[in-house]
C-alpha cells in the first residue's frame, strides 16, 4: 500500500483512507472486481509491471496520464483527456475528486497558450462515428446555458453531476465524430465553454484539482476553436481559483496573461474582468496602490463597454459585478468604509450566489469598520440566501467571517447571531467553537 501511496503522491493525488484502499485490494484479490481506470495504471507504475503481467489486459495500450495536470499537446489529446476526465468524474473516483491543483500547470498553461501557433484541427474521421452539424453545436450551447443558470441559482454542487453526465454521454461522442472545419471550430469553442462551466462548478464544489484539469482542457479546446476571447476568460477563471487557494502570484500572472493574450481582440468588458481578477490577487497581498490602480483600470474599461459588442457569456460582468469585486479588494486592503459602499452596490437581485458573496463581504466590511451589530445583522441576511446554495466556496466565505468574529471575542450581537443562525444549513456546516 505504501508503494501505491507514493505513486499517487508523485502525480499530486491523495488516496482515500487505508480502510477504503484495503477493501478495494481485497475485492481485486478475491476476484470480485478489477482495478478501474484510475487504480489500474497506479498499480502498474507502483510495482513496475505491465498491465498484462498484473492480469489487467483490459488496460493494455491505454494512456494512463489521466491525473497529470498538463496542457494538452494537440486537439486529439484534449478530446481524449477530457473524455477520460468526464468518465472518471462520473464514476466518482475519489483520488480525482480529492486531487490538488498543480502549481507548475498554471504557468505552463498560460505560456503554452500565449506562444501557441495557429489553431490545430483533429485528423479526419470516418466509419461509424456520428456526423456533426451546427444544429448539434446549438443544442450543446443551449443545454450549457440551462446548467449555468442552475449553477448560479443553487451552487456548483447542485447539478454538477448532471453536467458531467451530459458531457460524457452526449457531447464526447460528438467530439469524436465527423465534421467540417467550420463546424469543428464552433464545436470546440462551445464544448470549451461547457467544460469551463464544469470547471467552475467543480471549483465551487471544492474539487480544486479536478477543476484545474477541466480549465486546462477547456483552454486547449478554446485554442483550437480559434476563440481567443473565451481562452482569455478561462485564464481569468484560473486566476480566480488561484486567488481563492492563496496562490496570489500565480493568480496575478494568469490575469495578466489573459490581458496580453487577447489584446488584439479584447472587448471592454473582458479587459475589465481581467483587471478585476488582477486586483483581487494583489489585494490579498496587501498591495493597496497596485490594487487601486487595477480597479481603476477595470472601471475605466467597463465604462467603455457596449453590451451589443460583447460575447454573450461575459455580459453578466456588469456594474454590480465590478462593485462586488471592488468590495472584495477594499475589504482585503483594509479600506472598510469603501468596501461597505461598493458591497452595497453589488446586489443584483438576480444572481443568488453572487449576492451571497457580496452580502457576506459587506458583513465582513462592517466588522472591519467596527460595527459588529450591523455585521451580524447582514451576515444573517447572507445565511438566508445561502439556504438554497450547495457551494463549498460559500461555506469558505462563512468560515472566514466566523474566524474574524472569533477574533473580536464575545458580544451581545454575536450571541444573538449565533442563536438565530443555529438552524441555517451553512452555519451548521461550518459550526465550530464560536465564543458567545
Amino acid at each position: 500500500m505504501s508503494e501505491l501511496r507514493r505513486t499517487a503522491a508523485h502525480h499530486g493525488q491523495t488516496l482515500p483512507t487505508d480502510a477504503s484502499v484495503k477493501r478495494r485490494i481485497a475485492s481485486w484479490e478475491n476476484g470480485h472486481s478489477t482495478p478501474d481506470a484510475f487504480y489500474g495504471p497506479l498499480l502498474c507504475e507502483a510495482f513496475e509491471l505491465s498491465a498484462a503481467e498484473l492480469g489487467l489486459s483490459h488496460f493494455t495500450g491505454q494512456d494512463f496520464s489521466l491525473l497529470d495536470a498538463a496542457y494538452p499537446a494537440s486537439p486529439d489529446a484534449a478530446i481524449a483527456t477530457v473524455d477520460q476526465l468526464w468518465r472518471a468524474d462520473l464514476n466518482g473516483y475519489e483520488p480525482l475528486l480529492q486531487s490538488e491543483p498543480s502549481e507548475p500547470a498554471w504557468n505552463e498553461a498560460s505560456l503554452r497558450w500565449l506562444v501557441a501557433p495557429e489553431a490545430s484541427f483533429p485528423a479526419p474521421r470516418n466509419g461509424r462515428t456520428p456526423k456533426v452539424g451546427l444544429t448539434d453545436v446549438a443544442v450543446i450551447k443551449s443545454t450549457g446555458d440551462v446548467f449555468a443558470q442552475l449553477d448560479d441559482q443553487f451552487g456548483g454542487d447542485h447539478a454538477r453531476q448532471s453536467v458531467i453526465q451530459y458531457l460524457s454521454r452526449d457531447v464526447a461522442p460528438l467530439l469524436k465524430g465527423q465534421y467540417t472545419e467550420k463546424v469543428g471550430r464552433a464545436l470546440f469553442s462551445t464544448v470549451a465553454e461547457a467544460t469551463l462551466l464544469a470547471g467552475w462548478m467543480s471549483y465551487d464544489a471544492g474539487h480544486h484539482g479536478l477543476a484545474q484539469r477541466y480549465f486546462l482542457q477547456a483552454l486547449r479546446l478554446a485554442q483550437d476553436g480559434n476563440d481567443r476571447r473565451l481562452a482569455g476568460s478561462i485564464l481569468s477563471a484560473m486566476s480566480h481559483q488561484a486567488t481563492f487557494l492563496g496562490q496570489y502570484t500565480h493568480a496575478a500572472t494568469l490575469a495578466r496573461a489573459a490581458l496580453m493574450g487577447i489584446s488584439g481582440v479584447a472587448t471592454p468588458t473582458l479587459r475589465a474582468q481581467f483587471h478585476a481578477m488582477e486586483a483581487r490577487a494583489l489585494a490579498r497581498t496587501g498591495d493597496r496602490r497596485a490594487t487601486e490602480l487595477a480597479i481603476s483600470q477595470a472601471a475605466k474599461a467597463l465604462g467603455a463597454a457596449n453590451i451589443g459588442d460583447e460575447p454573450e457569456w461575459i455580459t453578466y460582468f456588469d456594474a454590480a459585478e465590478l462593485a462586488a469585486e471592488t468590495a472584495h479588494c477594499f475589504r482585503d486592503v483594509r479600506k472598510a468604509r469603501e468596501a461597505v459602499t461598493h458591497a452595497e452596490n453589488a446586489m443584483s437581485g438576480s444572481h443568488v450566489r453572487s449576492d451571497f458573496f457580496a452580502t457576506l463581504v459587506l458583513a465582513d466590511a462592517h466588522l472591519h469598520a467596527g460595527d459588529v451589530e450591523e455585521a451580524c445583522r447582514v451576515a444573517l441576511d447572507a445565511l438566508d440566501m445561502g439556504e438554497q446554495l450547495k457551494s463549498a466556496r460559500c461555506a469558505a466565505y462563512l468560515v472566514e467571517f466566523r474566524r474574524h468574529l472569533e477574533a473580536l471575542g464575545p458580544s451581545p450581537a454575536l450571541r444573538e447571531l449565533t442563536e438565530q443562525a443555529a438552524g441555517h444549513r451553512l452555519w451548521i456546516a461550518t459550526d465550530g467553537p464560536v465564543p458567545v
